[in-house]
């Protein structure tokens, strides 16, 4: 069966942590190590703020609240915490324009845990017209590795799951693409999604 959908995730995949200074910078600020300040903005189990905005429950800008106040800051600097906390991640444009090409020739799809505030950022950025779809969890309260998202992603593109490439960088949201029929591939670098994607697309 022949692929007519690709679908990537952003964090991890097509936005990457390519510079650990600035963040460890931050931790650094309030005696924590990388890893403390990482679980801080990107944790706090699954009934921190990063998991309620994640699911739509509260707003991003909430949870960096809550990001400030732990780290006992006052709100006027959670935007500063914030930027620092991001300052090392890049885009990848290779991936975003393979994206952008095969959009002219099969359906493309973003299936992301994310803030409310991932669409406006993407748009700000420049790389919207690479999907023709974004299925961002915050949105539509629902997060991988959960079936049901992969279910709105596809019905959105009106893709067939044994049609579709799925590509994550965290193995349990492959895994349950894969449960579905989708064809997930395990992100470990650039060159070895777009050779597997090629690959399977024959």
């Amino acid at each position: 069966m022949s692929i007519q959908a690709l679908y990537f995730d952003l964090g991890g995949v097509l936005l990457r942590t390519e510079n650990r200074s600035r963040r460890a910078a931050l931790g650094a600020e309030f005696g924590l190590t990388y890893q403390q300040i990482d679980e801080i903005g990107f944790g706090g189990g699954r009934w921190g703020s990063a998991a309620r905005s994640s699911q739509g429950g509260i707003a991003e800008a909430a949870h960096w609240l809550a990001v400030s106040r732990r780290l006992g800051l006052p709100p006027s600097e959670q935007e500063r915490v914030h930027a620092q906390f991001f300052e090392g991640d890049v885009i990848d444009w290779t991936l975003v324009n393979f994206l952008r090409q095969q959009r002219q020739i099969r359906k493309t799809g973003l299936i992301s845990n994310a803030w409310d505030g991932l669409r406006s950022w993407i748009v700000s950025q420049g790389f919207d017209n690479a999907f023709d779809h974004m299925t961002i969890s915050a949105e539509i309260g629902i997060v991988k590795p959960d079936p049901r998202i992969y279910r709105h992603a596809l019905q959105a593109l009106q893709a067939a799951p044994a049609e579709s490439i799925f590509v994550d960088d965290m193995p349990e949201n492959v895994r349950a693409a894969n449960q579905l029929g989708m064809r997930g591939i395990h992100f470990q670098s650039t060159d070895q999604v777009l050779a597997e994607i090629q690959a399977l697309l024959g």
